[in-house]
């Protein structure tokens, strides 16, 4: 195999760093900094919030360093005289170079107005040597032969630090981020559904949340079986195949999706999604009792299913940072507007930690932190604790959030799914046991409030109060007295209608035998 020209990536192989193998520095730059922080009474501000001792490469420029911090957190004035004292003071003046390298200092710098420029080389070298040491430490685990079998793992959770490390922000003025805001404000005064976000398909829930919006990490919890999953791909499959935007040019522009479920295989996910679009009742499509009608209606959901970008990771040990690092590549390549992540208790953090609480808190912090940077919406759900069934009453509370501490800081909006009445307790009316309310205990931008919903159970759907299921049918042409449902095939000859266009499903002749669809 050829091997690689280093020229191609406008490297020198023969830069005496790289033979060498030094790690690159520029000490003259460190000098220049401290020497600017000596003269100009208003460098220090920015110098020392912008640099750790940490940046400096020398080890007598970096205890110089340290003495500057002393003395600005003691609000003394930072000069030959008070930096040498405190050197004095430190035991650290003679290992520095003394009063005459102090002094050198403050003679060497050109000029104490370019400090700025100074300090963006000092903090552009201190990088590369970081990522050069993160780049040995993967190279060492890989060297051994990856002992926790995690060494991919490994190396994005080191460049994620240091990436993490480097995203400061300085402060700045208001201004600005104020003539943005009234522009907006205008912009929703003129157009009240510009600044709507993805709708969630039910219409109370876009009234109180106006949509989901980019950056917020929305936390769904309920206890086991309570539908957690369900109303989770309802928003997802109502933002692929049923919610749009438009392009310049007025074309449709749908929802890019993605859902990251650590406990259900893509295939069952794929079911549950046909199923439930096609409205084929549950037990006849795991008993085989399928109508010539029922695929019909599934070939049309497949038609629908196949326009919509919704992309599955079934992952079983799935840390934040590879559900970052793959949100990064998907929205890169193809797009990305909304994640689903089903469900936080199966997640790990990928770190060794204490306690669950430690790595619960760990985990939702960077969930919030890709909800920032991804600029998207992502729907992190949830169990409660079994403490709520010890309660008399079992409306659900922050509280009730297993690890519920870090839960409630990082999320922005929290939903609880409540029934009150089990849903397969045939002895209670059905209208009361399908009754759902979706409370929204936290709303960080806007209020809080309920949503009341009902179940529908053949469809493993929730639907708004007013949707009735003849309703649902219209909008999708689906012949309102068919049951609904999901689950579906186990591989065998059926799935050979993926092979057939929906055209030819939908014009097969409805004489009751199932061949003449084949």
């Amino acid at each position: 195999m050829p091997t690689k020209n280093p020229r191609a990536h406008g490297i020198n192989p023969e830069h005496p760093n790289l033979k060498a193998r030094i790690l690159p520095h520029n000490n003259e730059a460190e000098q220049a900094v401290l020497g600017c922080a000596l003269l100009d009474a208003d460098a220090p501000i920015h110098i020392l919030s912008e640099l750790a001792a940490s940046d400096f490469y020398g080890k007598a420029n970096a205890n110089i360093f340290d003495a500057m911090v002393e003395l600005s957190r003691r609000d003394e004035p930072i000069d030959v005289v008070t930096l040498a004292q405190q050197l004095d003071t430190m035991g650290l003046l003679d290992g520095v170079g003394g009063l005459t390298y102090l002094t050198d200092l403050s003679n060497c710098v050109p000029g104490a107005a370019n400090y700025k420029h100074y300090v963006g080389l000092v903090k552009k070298l201190s990088s590369l040597r970081k990522l050069i040491g993160a780049a040995q430490k993967i190279t060492d685990v890989a060297f051994v032969g990856d002992p926790d079998d995690d060494a991919l793992a490994f190396a994005e959770r080191e460049i994620y630090a240091l990436s993490e490390e480097n995203d400061r922000s300085a402060l700045r003025e208001i201004q600005p981020s104020i003539v943005e805001a009234i522009s907006r404000m205008e912009l929703m005064y003129r157009d009240p559904t510009a600044g709507r976000g993805i709708p969630t398909g039910f219409k109370g829930l876009d009234n109180i949340l106006n949509g989901f919006q980019p950056s917020d990490l929305i936390l769904i919890a309920a206890r086991p079986g309570q539908g957690k999953t369900s109303i989770g791909m309802n928003f997802i499959s109502h933002a692929a195949m049923h919610a749009s935007r438009k392009t310049a040019a007025g074309k449709d522009d749908p929802y890019r999706c993605a859902v990251f479920n650590l406990e259900m295989p893509a295939i069952q996910l794929a079911k549950r999604m046909i199923c439930s679009e096609a409205r084929v009742d549950m037990s006849k499509a795991n008993s085989g009792r399928l109508s010539p009608e029922d695929w019909k209606a599934i070939i049309a959901a497949k038609a629908r299913l196949d326009k919509a970008h919704i992309y599955i990771d079934d992952s079983s040990l799935t840390t934040p940072v590879e559900i970052l690092s793959k949100c990064r590549r998907l929205k890169r390549e193809k797009g990305l507007d909304l994640v689903m992540i089903d469900y936080l208790q199966l997640m790990t953090s990928g770190d060794r930690v204490e306690s669950r609480q430690q790595e619960v808190s760990t985990i939702t912090r960077m969930m919030k932190i890709a909800a920032k940077e991804l600029n998207v919406p992502i729907l992190l759900l949830s169990q409660m604790s079994r403490d709520i069934e010890k309660r008399t009453s079992k409306k659900p509370q922050m509280s009730d959030l297993r690890e519920s501490g870090a839960i409630e800081q990082d999320a922005d909006i929290i939903m609880f799914i409540y029934r009150e009445f089990d849903k397969d307790d045939t002895a209670i009316d059905e209208e009361k046991r399908n009754k759902v309310e979706l409370i929204i205990a936290k709303h960080r931008n806007g209020e809080t409030g309920s949503v009341e919903l009902k179940w529908d159970g053949p469809s493993v759907r929730f639907l708004d109060v007013d949707k009735s299921r003849a309703a649902m049918a219209r909008e999708q042409d689906i012949p309102p007295e068919r049951g609904g449902g999901f689950s579906g095939f186990d591989g065998s000859e059926p799935f050979s209608l993926a092979d057939k266009s929906a055209e030819e499903i939908l014009s097969a002749p409805d004489d009751g035998d199932i061949n003449d669809i084949f």
